[in-house]
């Protein structure tokens, strides 16, 4: 063997060898963030309206919180991570490591941090009762997942398709009748949405 093969072969073997120990020496973090598990943490439910009056007191604030949700099998390091609203008011996650199929509530008002509850801290309310967005990202800054409610955001545009789409099915099963028969039903159907409404009022669940 020359002299000059005998030195790639030994600075092919360095190169792989240099690799992976970089490989290894990455922060567990780094290697679980690169994972398509992130992909897997959602926004799974908002409480944007706390019950009763917004008295701004330690236990209305800590009744308005968002849900945030690991749907994969394997723990993700929130260390780092944001949540705003459409204001730009940020919470940053510190410890937490939200294990797999499980879920962190973040309330708006203080309290002791654990690993199914974190507190913001915070002494009024941030979440918009009428119009909002709240919007998950990681350490980079990267939108994880977002939610929102309230005139012009994707929650009534998604409840006006479904809302279409109950018309047109009930146009189709309604034809053949007379249009006075029409009419009772659609005024039954109007009544119908407007219960849900009120249900719904004040949170938001995927």
């Amino acid at each position: 063997m020359s002299a000059s093969s005998a030195a790639r072969r030994l600075t092919a073997v360095a190169l792989v060898t240099g690799s992976v120990v970089a490989a290894a020496a990455l922060p567990a973090s780094a290697v679980q963030d690169r994972a398509p598990d992130r992909r897997q943490v959602v926004i799974s439910d908002v409480q944007y309206n706390a019950p009763g009056p917004d008295t701004r007191s330690n236990r209305s604030l800590n009744g308005e919180w968002v849900n945030i949700t690991n749907r994969s099998r394997h723990s993700v390091d929130l260390r780092g991570w944001t949540l705003r609203n459409s204001k730009g008011d940020k919470y940053t996650f510190r410890h937490l490591r939200l294990n797999g199929r499980s879920t962190v509530t973040v309330h708006t008002g203080s309290g002791r941090d654990t690993r199914h509850d974190v507190y913001q801290d915070r002494r009024h309310h941030i979440w918009d009762n009428h119009s909002d967005r709240a919007t998950l990202s990681d350490r980079r800054g990267s939108v994880v997942d977002t939610e929102s409610w309230g005139r012009g955001h994707g929650h009534d545009r998604d409840r006006d398709r479904d809302r279409g789409h109950d018309r047109d099915r009930g146009d189709n099963l309604d034809r053949g009748h007379n249009r006075g028969n029409d009419r009772d039903r659609g005024h039954d159907r109007s009544n119908n949405r407007a219960g849900e409404r009120g249900n719904d009022n004040g949170r938001h669940q995927r």
